[in-house]
């Protein structure tokens, strides 16, 4: 696709685009003037994640771009659930659970986004503000004849729960009229003539375009950018540990740092133009290193990243404990570090307690397996007794325990 505003280009450059209700049509629209565009999110947790970072990156790229972006939190939407993607029902949270999360979302936004009142500063809006609010009769009334049971099962969201013969609630069913009804209430409350996400929004994205259309006679645009897999076919940000959360204090950004720095090689030059603003000359050289050299780029991306999300110093401080831990044997300053009663070490721990408490196993059977597999170390030392305990006797002169999974994970015992 060829294109002249300069959003689009850099959609199209950097591989986010998937999908384009009318491409030509909004390229035009973007060389107008500054737009409006929105993203939404569900406050399902206490933190977004590594696998909201492609649509994050989108407002990102929006206002940089010289356009304003609208980040909207779901204070109603969460309380319903959205099927896209899903195989369960989501578990319903108490509205005290949600303002808290709200709360803590918030709190990360401000290294990807300028907020403020100028034109191009994104704003923050919660769709419990019209959502709670509404009367049921005179929604269904005023907006449920514009949808239709034919089409809405014909969507991913819905189709590949019903081809599972996986249950689908009622309530869940209603999740993509009330984000189509999203998008008509920012279209005219601020002017917002674009919607973005991830591709399993497509349909939800699409009923908000219709809808805008059917009731306001409004052209209303929607773009996707492509799920984003590893080269294994995997998930992004899917890991033996967990979730990668962007909220500092739900990863540490040494974990999170790491992350980056472990990026299969065949990923690298894909993920420095997804998540990073490298120049794409500058990606195009650092792709074609091979050998050793791909970890010189694999540290780079983990910079680029790290910084965005948690800061230039941050970022740097992650590397150096990276290089003093890897190149030189020695233990850095922002190594994950877990906290135990000196009382209990005195006792006796069992090693496998301690892997699985240091979240570098996430069980005490996996802490087996990793012994056996010979990939456990103890102050960088082999174990290879599963029975183990360990104590006051194991802590170093610098008064910790080094716990290792491999070469590229470790965690501090420290006792308090």
């Amino acid at each position: 696709m060829q294109a002249k505003s300069e959003f689009l280009k850099i959609m199209v450059e950097r591989g986010h685009l998937h999908q384009c209700t009318a491409f030509e049509e909004l390229d035009r629209l973007l060389l107008d003037g500054p737009q409006t565009a929105y993203v939404g999110f569900d406050c399902t947790a206490r933190s977004l994640h590594v696998g909201n970072l492609a649509s994050l990156t989108l407002l990102r790229r929006f206002q940089k771009a010289g356009h304003k972006p609208i980040l909207l939190l779901g204070g109603g939407t969460t309380r319903v659930g959205d099927p896209s993607g899903k195989d369960e029902s989501r578990q319903m949270l108490t509205e005290e659970q949600i303002d808290a999360n709200k709360a803590s979302i918030r709190a990360s936004l401000d290294r990807f986004l300028s907020f403020g009142d100028g034109p191009t500063d994104a704003v923050l809006v919660d769709n419990a503000d019209w959502l709670l609010g509404l009367g049921y009769i005179e929604f269904l009334r005023d907006y449920g004849r514009h949808f239709t049971l034919n089409r809405m099962l014909t969507f991913d969201s819905v189709k590949l729960r019903l081809d599972r013969e996986q249950p689908l609630t009622f309530l869940e069913f209603n999740y993509m009229i009330l984000q189509a009804y999203d998008f008509l209430e920012l279209s005219r409350r601020h002017g917002c003539r674009l919607q973005m996400g991830g591709s399993d929004q497509w349909g939800n994205i699409v009923n908000g375009v219709e809808l805008g259309r059917r009731v306001d006679n409004k052209e209303l645009f929607g773009l996707t950018t492509p799920l984003i897999t590893t080269a294994s076919g995997a998930k992004m940000g899917k890991t033996a540990k967990g979730a990668i959360w962007l909220n500092e204090d739900m990863l540490a950004p040494y974990d999170y740092w790491q992350f980056w720095r472990n990026t299969a090689d065949a990923d690298v030059g894909r993920f420095l133009r997804l998540f990073t603003d490298l120049p794409i000359s500058e990606i195009e050289r650092l792709e074609k290193l091979e050998g050793q050299e791909i970890n010189d780029a694999k540290i780079v991306l983990a910079n680029e990243a790290t910084s965005i999300c948690h800061g230039r110093a941050s970022a740097e401080s992650a590397a150096e404990t990276a290089r003093r831990t890897f190149a030189e044997g020695e233990v850095g300053g922002d190594l994950p570090t877990i906290e135990i009663s000196a009382q209990r070490l005195a006792g006796g721990i069992g090693l496998l307690d301690l892997f699985h408490e240091a979240a570098l196993a996430s069980s005490k059977g996996e802490a087996r397996r990793l012994i056996r597999g010979g990939g456990a170390k103890l102050n960088d030392q082999k174990v290879e007794d599963e029975n183990l305990i360990v104590t006051t006797a194991d802590l170093t002169g610098r008064g910790d325990i080094k716990l290792s999974s491999g070469k590229k994970r470790h965690a501090l015992v420290k006792p308090v």
